[in-house]
């Protein structure tokens, strides 16, 4: 680096003071050292850039002498401290030892980073293992020595008790900065006194007091400044009730207080928390405490507000101080950058464990990667808090003073613009700039306060509307001018829910977050064709999310959000159902990339998405997998039921959509149950010493079968294995008891429903009917492959043939799978009786429409009437079972329509019929979805698609003849 004239004299003289300073052997070595150019040159840049280091080098001559092209690393750190402590007896003496250790480092640190030789980050990790190792060894230099003195604590439950010590701000996060105050705070796990471990006439006293007074001695050793300076400056502010709490606390009163009373800014500092001191095993529940308190399950849009408000404070107190000059809390600056990744971690940080780590560049590279920011705009950040931390660190190198603000010296100004690379002061200004005009942009839009209603008129209408101000007819009027219709149907419902009993008694900070909401919503129902139902559906959700209003404000801060929930509820009850038992699924409505898709995902594409989603919960942990299950399902079941009613994805997509849904759930199910069972009884054994990994199978029926599953829809499931006869193979070394194999599957079977259909805080995942087994509800809960063959071949009605023609292996083991479509290929190709078959499917079609068909002279049974979906149902399972003997292909598929088309394949029925049907078929099956989603039944007026049912009808009299008993 080149200095001007005036430095390179500057330079000079600082050598000659040093020259003066030190002993006649060292300046032989100075002088044989000063022919080393790049030496030199980085000496020039030291001393120039940093005013401590030339002290030092002035103080401690030999320490120019130490390794400079080094990186200081905590385990090299760690061994060189504790070889220093061993001669140490006393307190002072260990002082003295930590603060000149500490000021060899920080010369070696600082030269390393005004010269470049270290990154940026790599200087920030120099400086934290410095402090971690710091405070490590003079906690284990202090506790001994006042356990010897006040007795060693003790937990109620008996056990030694050690002080756990959080690291906060920049040293939990590894971002420690060249003057930085280290904040911590102190913690242990159990109340209790001291015990002696010989009898003495010493009094024992409480664990807190021992703990206070170890957290007084440890913060004496590391922040009182002495001859030799200081180690770090201590905050302690960051602690449970700040400076007027207690020093330490133990985890009850730590839980009990983040639980009860921790404020918004301490989530916020939370991000940051990490433990630098105690065992890790120890320190779990508190860190699990402390994780839930900063991190939410649900999206929570309410931390964007609460960091606002700190912005807002912070820019206040900077204004009063004139300190736009400071790059840290100024405008554009290190603390804004902070703020903008903060805020998506406390938003996403509960839902996604990758946004919970604290390091912002790490952290920028996760939200770029996950789709949360721009590559653009995470590329801004990283240059800006790369540039701003390098400035930083250069203004605090000076004098080591916490210091963040610009130089108003010009000498200072011109030696900070040369160290940062730049000719002078001008061009240094504008390349910042430039840096915290993109900080601000970025941080404007990330953390934009909720958009303002332009019209002040009308946004005293919406208010009134929902305060309810002036009489019936006063608010009648209002509602007419603001362009609602139905009035007499919508002012009932909204006096109603103004003065809801949910609403007494609401926490002041729940009823402003209504009362910012209700005019927002009002003003979205005035755009709807039917506000009076939109509303209707949405009132349960509302009622829901009172208690949990940060709900509400995903919605304030959400413009996009506020307006598909209008759209789709509007649309939808199912959607509105779903939303209100579920308000999690709210965060769905944030990003239409993901809530609406041009394509069905593949069955790969599902699989590795609840890879993902479930890859960071324990396998032990059955009831956190269930619930993860359930909301995986919920949200995709939400995506897809959006997807059909804005028109994204035509019925058959929603279909497969559905349907993969649940084989990969079933699949991952399977894994879930069979994992214990196998861990306390080893795999299945069968006959001929063969083991079974898994040798099961989950059979599909009915809709899941046929491809066509559809919102709300319940599972229709055989359970099969291939091992009859035999035990588990066991293992004494792992306690594992050995079970007949029967026993062993009939048990998985069990733990597979139990997944299935419990119902938890989010519901339940599917309905399963397990009656379409052998023998049906008396049947074996699993049967053998061998028993299901014997049971179809022998045993089995028409009908249950009928229903086998829609089944499919949806998840287990692909040769089991195999052997049972073989099993399936020979049952229903077999040949029979056309006479009698037509009359079996005749009397069981008659059967079930007197059981369930709900038509009359003015409705019509979507499913079960004259020419609904059962018919065309039963006419392509009677043609399968007529004729798959003679065409092996009409068994390849369970799916109606592509039976269809094998149908006019082996030319059994015409091709333009075919067509015609295919297309019947859809449209019932698309109106019974639609009906589904608007929650009402499947009757239709008794002419509605009176075409599609004629075209049934005919096809029904010439494959089948007429109805038998009609």
């Amino acid at each position: 680096m080149i200095f001007p004239v005036e430095e390179e004299g500057e330079f000079l003289r600082l050598q000659e003071i040093f020259l003066d300073k030190i002993d006649a052997d060292f300046k032989i070595w100075f002088s044989e050292k000063q022919k080393d150019s790049v030496f030199i040159s980085d000496l020039r840049c030291v001393w120039l850039g940093s005013q401590f280091a030339f002290d030092w080098c002035c103080r401690q001559p030999q320490w120019l002498q130490m390794p400079f092209d080094c990186q200081p690393t905590d385990k090299n750190l760690s061994l060189e401290l504790e070889g220093l402590l061993v001669a140490v007896s006393g307190e002072d003496e260990l002082m003295r030892v930590l603060r000149l250790f500490r000021q060899r480092y920080m010369l070696q640190i600082i030269w390393r980073d005004i010269t470049r030789r270290a990154a940026t980050l790599e200087t920030t990790a120099a400086l934290t293992a410095l402090a971690d190792v710091c405070v490590r060894h003079s906690v284990n230099f202090l506790y001994p020595r006042l356990c010897a003195e006040l007795g060693t604590p003790c937990g109620e439950s008996g056990e030694p008790q050690s002080m756990l010590i959080l690291g906060m701000g920049k040293l939990g996060a590894f971002e420690l900065n060249l003057s930085s105050d280290i904040d911590l705070i102190f913690a242990y796990d159990e109340s209790g006194e001291t015990v002696f471990s010989e009898v003495s006439t010493r009094r024992s006293i409480l664990n807190r007091d021992f703990f206070t007074r170890l957290g007084q001695k440890l913060i004496a050793v590391i922040d009182k400044s002495t001859a030799e300076g200081f180690v770090f400056r201590v905050d302690m502010r960051l602690r449970p009730y700040g400076d007027s709490g207690a020093l330490a606390l133990n985890y009850d009163a730590m839980e009990q207080y983040y639980q009860q009373q921790g404020r918004d800014w301490e989530r916020y500092a939370m991000i940051k928390a990490r433990l630098i001191y105690g065992d890790e095993k120890q320190a779990a529940p508190l860190m699990d405490m402390l994780r839930r308190f900063t991190f939410r399950r649900y999206l929570d849009f309410s931390a964007i507000a609460a960091l606002r408000d700190l912005k807002r404070q912070i820019e206040r107190e900077m204004a009063k101080r004139g300190m736009n000059d400071n790059i840290k809390l100024g405008w554009g600056g290190i603390r804004e950058i902070e703020f903008i990744v903060q805020s998506f971690q406390l938003v996403h940080g509960g839902r996604d464990r990758d946004l919970q780590p604290a390091p912002v560049v790490p952290m920028l590279e996760q939200l770029e990667i996950k789709g949360f920011m721009p590559s653009d705009d995470a590329t801004l950040l990283r240059n800006a808090y790369f540039f701003l931390r390098d400035t930083e660190h250069l203004l605090q190198a000076w004098r080591d003073e916490q210091t963040q603000t610009l130089p108003r010296d010009e000498k200072q100004q011109r030696r900070l613009a040369w160290l940062m690379g730049f000719p002078d002061w001008n061009e240094f200004q504008q390349a910042l700039k430039c840096h915290r005009e993109n900080v601000q942009r970025i941080f404007a839009v990330v953390i934009a306060p909720p958009p303002e209603e332009k019209n002040a008129e009308q946004d005293s209408q919406w208010q009134r509307l929902w305060e309810g101000a002036g009489d019936d007819e006063s608010t009648r009027s209002e509602l007419q001018h603001a362009g609602f219709q139905n009035i007499e149907l919508l002012q009932p419902l909204l006096t109603a829910w103004r003065t809801d009993k949910l609403l007494i008694g609401l926490p002041t900070e729940g009823r402003e977050r209504l009362n910012r909401f209700m005019p927002l919503l009002l003003k979205e129902l005035s755009n709807s064709l039917q506000p009076d139902v939109v509303f209707a559906r949405l009132l349960p959700l509302l009622r829901a999310v009172l208690r949990r209003s940060a709900y509400l404000v995903l919605l304030i801060e959400n413009s996009h959000a506020f307006k598909q929930l209008g759209l789709l509820v509007a649309a939808s009850s199912w959607i509105a159902e779903q939303l209100a038992a579920a308000p999690v699924l709210l965060d769905e409505l944030i990003d239409p990339r993901n809530l609406y898709r041009d394509n069905a995902p593949s069955r790969e594409e599902l699989h590795n998405l609840l890879r993902q989603h479930m890859l960071r919960i324990p396998e032990d942990d059955l009831e956190a997998q269930m619930e993860a299950l359930r909301h995986f399902k919920r949200s995709h079941g939400l995506r897809a039921a959006a997807c059909e009613v804005t028109g994204r994805l035509p019925l058959m997509k929603v279909s497969d959509y559905l349907t993969f849904m649940a084989e990969v759930i079933l699949a991952y199910v399977l894994q879930m149950a069979w994992k214990p069972l196998v861990q306390k009884h080893g795999l299945p054994q069968r006959e001929d010493g063969s083991v079974c990994d898994p040798g099961f199978v989950v059979v599909a029926y009915g809709k899941l079968g046929g491809l066509e599953l559809g919102h709300g829809s319940d599972l229709d499931l055989v359970f099969i294995h291939d091992a009859e006869g035999g035990e588990t193979a066991a293992d004494i070394a792992f306690q594992q008891t050995a079970i007949e194999n029967s026993i062993f599957f009939a048990r998985l079977g069990q733990k597979i429903i139990h997944i299935l259909s419990t119902r938890t805080m989010n519901g339940i995942l599917y309905e399963v009917d397990m009656r379409l087994r052998p023998s049906g509800n008396s049947g074996l809960l699993v049967a053998s492959l061998k028993g299901f063959e014997r049971y179809q071949k022998k045993d089995a009605w028409t009908w249950e043939h009928q229903a086998l023609v829609r089944t499919r292996v949806v998840a287990g083991c692909p040769q089991l799978a195999e052997k049972f479509a073989d099993v399936r290929s020979q049952v229903l190709g077999s040949q029979r009786d056309i006479d009698k078959l037509r009359h079996d499917v005749i009397d069981m079609r008659n059967k079930m429409r007197a059981q369930l068909d709900r038509s009359d002279a003015a409705h019509f049974d979507l499913k079960q009437g004259t020419g609904g979906i059962v018919d065309l149902e039963f006419i392509v399972q009677f043609a399968v079972l007529a004729w798959s003997h003679e065409h092996a292909n009409l068994l390849l598929w369970t799916d109606n329509i592509r039976i269809l088309e094998q149908l006019v394949i082996s030319h059994l029925i015409p091709d333009e019929q075919a067509e015609q049907l295919m297309e019947a078929y859809r449209v019932l099956r698309a109106r019974g979805h639609r009906r589904t989603l608007l929650g009402e039944p499947t009757l239709l007026s008794a002419n509605e698609l009176s075409g599609e049912r004629e075209l049934i009808r005919q096809a029904w009299e010439q494959v089948l003849g007429r109805w038998v008993g009609s």
